[in-house]
Order: C-alpha cells, then sequence, then structure tokens
C-alpha cells in the first residue's frame, strides 16, 4: 500500500479531534469523509477505517510510541507510524517519520501483546470490570471479538420488498450479500459500500441495523393488530423493525426523552412506509401516566454502558468512566420501575440492553422482580449474546409478563 498525504493529513487531523476535543468518532470521520469530492471508494475506506483502527488500538500504539495524552501533531505522527509499521507498510519518506525505530516498534508490540489491558488496549478499570462480572476466559475472549472491525448489516424493511428481491436488486449494483440463517431479516455485505446511496435504500427497502439488534423485534413476539409502546425508541431501528413485523396493524407508540431523534424517526418512518407509528416526547410524567395499563407489548431498550457495540464504537472505550457504569445502573432500574406500568394485564414487557455487563442485565431484571412492582410480573425467558460466540454485536433481553 502506498500513503497519499491529503489522505494521511485527514486522519491526523481526525485523531486530533477525537482525542484532543472529545468529538466523537463516527461524527468526525463523517465530516473528514466530506473534504474531497474527489476520492473514490477505497480513499474513503482508508480514511474511515485508519481513523478507526488508531482509536481502537490507541493505548497499544500509545505505549509502543513511548507518547502521553494530551497527544501534540507530532505525537499523533507517531501513532500512525506504528500503525502503518504493524500493518507492514512502508513508511514514505516525509520528515514526519525520520528516526522512525521499525525493529523497536515490532519487538515492543511482541511484549505488550502478553498483557490483556495493553494487547486488547482498554482502560485497566475496564479490564477488571469486565473480568470480574464475566469471568477471566469469557472476558479474554470477548475483548477480542469486540476489537475486531463490524460486519456490516442489512435490516430488510418486508413492507416494501423481500430479503431475495433486495438482494438481487444490490447485485445488479455489484453490491454482494449473504444470508444469515439465524436472522430472518438480515442481509450481510462480502465488502463494504455505500449503500446509503442506492435507491433501494432512498426507497425504504432496508435500514443498517446490526444482527445483535435485529433479535430484539423478533424476541418481542409481536403481532398484529397489537399496541406496542416503545419507550426509548430514539431514532427508531427497532421501532421500524416492529412496524414491519406487525405488517403496519395496530398502533406503535414511540417515546423519547429527546425530541429531536423522534424527528429523525419520524423521517426514517416515512421512508419504511410504516405508518402505524405515533411519536411522543417524554417531557413530564403525564406522558407516561396516561398509558398505564394499555400496552400488549413494552420495549424498554434501555441506555446502558455500551460494552457490547464498542466493535462500532471503539472510542467508547476512552469515554467511558467507571462512574457513568454506575449512575446508569441506577437509571435503568428507574426506568423498569417507571415504564413497566404501561404494560396491561396479561402483556409482555421485554428489557434489552447493548452492553455485556450481568449487572446491567440479568442482575437488573432480577432486582426489578423483588420490588413492589416486580411482583406483579414473571419472568418468561431470556437471551444474552455475547460477540466471541455469535460474531456481531453483544445483547441482552429479557422478557416479563405482567399477572391478569
Amino acid at each position: 500500500m502506498r500513503l497519499h498525504r491529503n489522505l494521511c493529513f485527514s486522519v491526523i487531523d481526525g485523531l486530533m479531534l477525537i482525542f484532543n476535543e472529545g468529538q466523537y468518532a463516527d461524527k468526525v470521520i463523517q465530516q473528514l469523509l466530506k473534504r474531497d469530492k474527489r476520492w473514490g471508494s477505497r480513499d474513503r475506506a482508508f480514511v474511515a477505517e485508519t481513523t478507526y483502527d488508531i482509536v481502537r488500538w490507541k493505548r497499544l500504539y500509545a505505549e509502543i510510541a513511548e507518547v502521553k495524552e494530551p497527544f501534540d501533531r507530532d505525537n499523533i505522527w507517531r501513532l500512525f507510524a506504528v500503525w502503518a509499521t504493524l500493518r507492514g507498510i512502508k513508511l514514505p519518506d516525509w520528515t514526519y517519520f525520520e528516526g522512525t525505530p521499525t525493529r523497536k516498534i515490532k519487538g515492543r508490540f511482541d511484549e505488550l501483546s502478553k498483557t490483556r489491558r495493553f494487547r486488547e488496549s482498554i482502560p485497566d478499570w475496564m479490564d477488571e470490570l469486565g473480568k470480574k462480572e464475566l469471568g477471566d476466559a469469557v472476558w479474554t475472549k470477548e475483548m477480542a471479538a469486540l476489537n475486531q472491525q463490524a460486519d456490516v448489516i442489512l435490516r430488510v424493511n418486508t413492507l416494501q420488498t423481500t430479503k431475495e428481491k433486495l438482494q438481487a436488486e444490490l447485485f445488479d449494483l455489484d453490491i454482494e450479500t449473504d444470508v444469515l440463517p439465524d436472522y430472518p431479516n438480515a442481509l450481510k455485505l462480502k465488502e463494504r459500500a455505500n449503500v446509503f446511496q442506492t435507491e433501494a435504500f432512498k426507497n425504504g427497502a432496508f435500514e443498517v441495523q446490526d444482527a445483535s439488534s435485529q433479535l430484539v423485534a423478533e424476541f418481542m413476539n409481536v403481532e398484529p393488530g397489537m399496541r406496542v409502546v416503545d419507550t426509548c425508541a430514539g431514532a427508531g431501528g427497532k421501532t421500524l423493525h416492529i412496524a414491519s413485523l406487525m405488517e403496519n396493524k395496530g398502533q406503535i407508540i414511540a417515546l423519547d426523552i429527546y425530541a429531536n431523534k423522534l424527528h429523525e424517526l419520524k423521517r426514517r418512518a416515512k421512508r419504511n412506509g410504516a405508518f402505524n407509528i405515533e411519536t411522543r416526547a417524554i417531557e413530564s410524567t403525564k406522558v407516561i401516566k396516561k398509558l398505564y395499563d394499555k400496552a400488549d407489548r413494552v420495549l424498554i431498550d434501555a441506555p446502558c454502558s455500551g460494552l457490547g457495540v464498542l466493535r462500532r464504537n471503539p472510542d467508547a472505550k476512552w469515554k467511558l468512566q467507571p462512574e457513568f457504569i454506575e449512575d446508569i445502573k441506577k437509571t435503568q432500574q428507574d426506568i423498569l420501575q417507571q415504564y413497566s406500568r404501561i404494560v396491561k394485564p396479561g402483556g409482555q414487557l421485554v428489557y434489552a440492553t447493548c452492553s455485556i455487563l450481568p449487572s446491567e442485565n440479568q442482575k437488573q431484571v432480577e432486582q426489578f422482580l423483588t420490588s413492589e412492582l416486580g411482583k406483579e410480573f414473571t419472568f418468561v425467558k431470556d437471551k444474552k449474546v455475547l460477540s466471541h460466540e455469535s460474531g456481531y454485536d453483544g445483547f441482552y433481553m429479557a422478557m416479563l409478563e405482567k399477572k391478569k
């Protein structure tokens, strides 16, 4: 691979914003990709994937390069030199790379790779927490899986098309996909491609959604004609999946505390041809109280640490703090207490997170079931999805039924 100056400069600029100014990697990369309209798909892929790679391996590379935060521009070039050297990329004769100790880099890598927190490039506190919650052997496998680049998975919108039709339509555009046997509406891209520019996407034939995330709506066992409330709907990935499973029949009420996310959901619903979704911003407790005992199904896709989705959000490793996880566990229990009241007798509640920590998952459900409100519910089933077993994001979902 030959390194091009303008592409490398873009990566360095992006890393400065992510590491020193705390900006989100995905937003920074979106901006970087708008820099030069002449860039082809390979150029864009280089900028995006190299930036994500160096973010993912920040701790390991910083140890090898012997640099400490806050990074200056020269420090970032040293991280880049480590990245290139470890990938066998010949460094060009640029001033930024003068004196790069290639052999020392490889030796340091071999030495540091013996220690998990360096090998998997994670903070000490996260390594301790993962080991404590999952056990040493499982955490080792899981963290290795969460450092792999995520596949691009599409969810076929069955309101608009079929899996076979979409696969054929994309094939005609030289975008090849694989069917995933255990995921009824999923297609996996064989190679990364800008699917958002396709007519199929613009016409609502699919959404980009990880395979594990697609399990949640299926798990809910919804039927056409039901009243379903998605309490933490956000921009509506799971809401739209529920709408397709309900064949646009019945009612879905999508709630969120952020009105701007619900505006995005409305836009996506229109494109998807999902017409049974009503959005309501939670501006006060009245919004929730009006729905008490009204829903056949309630989804609580709870805010969480997001440790199950580190493959697609590697910068979360450096943004997360242990205090946040303690606080979010209190929020999860509060949400369970409040939103469980929306379930009608005989109805079902699904609690889900994109975390792999039992303290955010099974333990939250157990705590809820022993509470006064929780005594009105019985445990039906749960599903734990670990990345090293599934090959996709880490997730958890549990179904509880309200007694009649």
